[in-house]
């Protein structure tokens, strides 16, 4: 089958999280014979971010762990048509230009013999509403969304049976535990702090517990402000900078512990999403403590994939824990990583989209989709 998938980055993972993902699942479809083209447009704001903050050297990590993938840039003015010529399955990522979505959209109205999704991975549909109103997906033959209380969204706007929810999952192939363990010291939170939708909580359920348990703190990341820098040295947080997401194994390899904080959208109006971080960590062996989250869906086992801190008191409860009984770790390492396994890899993402495809097949008799 041939796939054509529209994203704002493959190659940069810069405050990107959803590259992550999409590297996974679409490195997947190619190993197992599918015909698969990226396409980004010029000038995309993670890719320049990260080319202006570390030059072409920033894009090492993806190049090396990822030599089946390339993406073509195209400009404003593209032949759309041209673009995805043959294609029999095209997905368009929600952070893209609403020109180009609707550019697509009426290409697949005029009769253009693919199917065309509409990949939506952010809380926008709830927080910031009339933007998303801005996509005109009139012409589009489903949705994509990353979690059932966003499906729901999509189902009370009249998308009823043409939503799925696809949830995002750990990529086995680069993320899993080590080959050979090694020392590991302190924890790790490897996120952005971004536009202070969890800047409360961040200093609630991480840095606090961290510092009156006594252990050492790596951040990495993006987008930390003056005030959040100044915030992470009060805690004595070491601040590290951003790391390509290709080197996230080694990373957590290094550390005892994790910890998960939900942006507050997906802690209270988008229950039941966890973030990429939440598969990666735990495909990658490493225990994990997140804080309050409604795991709706019931992805994990709460309190035997990862513990759960529902206050300060209770998450630095924790993290003494898990520092002092090397036994309550591999548990909870072991346990993470067999619910990965069995349920949240891009192998069975995979396995989701071609079902998809093949629900929507009838759709389309003038193309036979492989």
């Amino acid at each position: 089958m041939r796939i054509a998938y529209f994203t704002h980055s493959l190659a940069s993972c810069w405050n990107h999280g959803n590259a992550h993902f999409l590297r996974g699942v679409l490195d997947e479809l190619i190993v197992r014979g599918h015909e698969v083209t990226a396409f980004e447009p010029a000038g995309a704001w993670s890719l320049e971010n990260l080319l202006a903050d570390h030059g072409e050297r920033g894009l090492d990590a993806y190049r090396s762990k990822y030599p089946r993938l390339s993406s073509q840039t195209f400009g404003a003015d593209a032949d759309l048509a041209e673009l995805v010529d043959g294609a029999d399955l095209v997905i368009v990522h929600e952070w893209n230009e609403p020109a180009l979505i609707a550019r697509l959209g009426a290409l697949r109205k005029a009769g253009a013999p693919f199917q065309l999704l509409f990949h939506d991975t952010h809380h926008r549909a709830v927080s910031a509403p009339k933007e998303m109103e801005a996509f005109d997906l009139s012409g589009y033959d489903g949705v994509l969304a990353f979690g059932e209380t966003l499906s729901q969204v999509y189902r009370q706007r009249g998308w009823a049976d043409r939503v799925w929810t696809w949830h995002e999952a750990a990529d086995l192939r680069r993320f899993h535990p080590p080959a050979q363990e090694g020392p590991r010291e302190g924890l790790v939170w490897i996120g952005n702090w971004g536009d202070g939708e969890r800047s409360e909580e961040l200093e609630r359920f991480l840095l606090a517990p961290a510092k009156a348990a006594g252990l050492p703190l790596d951040i990495y990341g993006v987008r930390y402000s003056e005030e959040a820098l100044a915030t992470l040295e009060r805690y004595g947080a070491g601040y590290n900078g951003w790391a390509p997401n290709a080197g996230a194994p080694e990373i957590f390899a290094r550390h005892l512990a994790t910890v998960h904080v939900p942006r507050r959208y997906y802690a209270t109006i988008l229950p039941g999403i966890p973030t990429i971080r939440v598969f990666e960590a735990l495909a990658c062996g490493i225990p994990l403590v997140s804080a309050p989250w409604d795991d709706a869906e019931g992805l994990f086992r709460p309190g035997t994939d990862y513990l759960v801190g529902r206050d300060g008191v209770e998450m630095e409860r924790h993290l003494r824990a898990l520092a002092a009984d090397p036994e309550l770790r591999a548990e909870l390492a072991a346990n993470g990583l067999e619910t990965i396994r069995a349920r949240h890899t891009c192998a069975h993402r995979a396995d989701e989209l071609l079902a998809i495809v093949e629900e929507l097949t009838p759709a389309i008799p003038a193309r036979k989709i492989a």
